[in-house]
């Protein structure tokens, strides 16, 4: 169990560098895994005539694990990658020894987000995202604290953003607004799992949280005081030492005496 590694998936509309702030001190204590999703960051968007779906970028992540030769690994995600994670489960249970779930939900969108990521997809695909898709995300993604006192993760968000494929991000939007609700399969998920929720996440809110780690079978919940829905950029320290002391209490080995 010590040696499982910890594979962590990306938030919408950015790529893994959002993972940068937690990446060195999580990877002195653990084997970290870090990818870019389909059609972000520096992962190409396959040729398909397939509508846009979780299940494909799940198989993705599959095919990441046997090229890496990895029969089980710790899974997690923030946003998009935990719903992500939740495909994951859905198709390979087998696969995943437990769940880091950060500030994401368990539930399919709403109609009306259903058409604002449709409304998403269309725009960047005609218009790109540059100039935009990031001042129309970032008072949603980022609490009003870190918006107005914090110009470095404002402008690092912004330039994660700005600096994504048109193609991946319609594709990602899209593929979001087909995913099912995966209570069901959280509630088969008989493995630890850790739920993190920023205090003023307005997208996945701490609500949101308390009702995926309470049908989970083996949850712990920590809630990040004055954090919004990027907890890695806003609070990496404090996300850290969350997933670490759990870790520690659910995956390293006893003292040898």
């Amino acid at each position: 169990m010590a040696d499982l590694p910890l594979l962590l998936l990306h938030a919408f509309p950015v790529d893994a560098r959002m993972w940068n702030p937690v990446r060195e001190p999580l990877s002195a204590r653990l084997r970290l895994i870090t990818p870019d999703q389909r059609g972000l960051g520096r992962s190409p968007l396959p040729e398909s005539e397939r509508e846009p779906s979780l299940e494909d970028a799940a198989r993705d992540v599959l095919a990441l694990l046997d090229k890496l030769e990895l029969d089980r690994v710790v899974l997690g995600g923030c946003s998009m990658g935990g719903y992500l994670t939740m495909a994951v489960l859905r198709l390979a249970p087998e696969r995943v020894a437990g769940l880091v779930l950060v500030d994401t939900k368990m539930t399919a969108d709403a109609p009306e987000a259903v058409e604002n990521r449709h409304k998403i997809a269309t725009r960047a695909t005609e218009e790109g995202v540059s100039g935009w898709l990031a001042e129309s995300m970032l008072p949603n993604l980022l609490a009003e604290r870190t918006r107005t006192s914090r110009p470095d993760v404002v402008h690092t968000l912004r330039d994660l953003i700005d600096n994504q494929p048109p193609s991946g991000v319609a594709w990602a939007a899209r593929a979001m607004a087909t995913r099912p609700d995966s209570a069901d399969v959280l509630a088969e998920a008989r493995i630890p799992a850790l739920v993190v929720v920023g205090e003023e996440d307005v997208l996945t809110p701490p609500e949101a949280a308390r009702a995926m780690a309470d049908v989970l079978p083996d949850a712990e919940l920590a809630v990040l005081s004055g954090v919004g829905h990027m907890s890695p950029l806003e609070e990496p320290h404090a996300l850290t030492e969350v997933i670490l002391r759990w870790w520690d209490a659910r995956f390293s080995p006893p003292p040898v005496r």
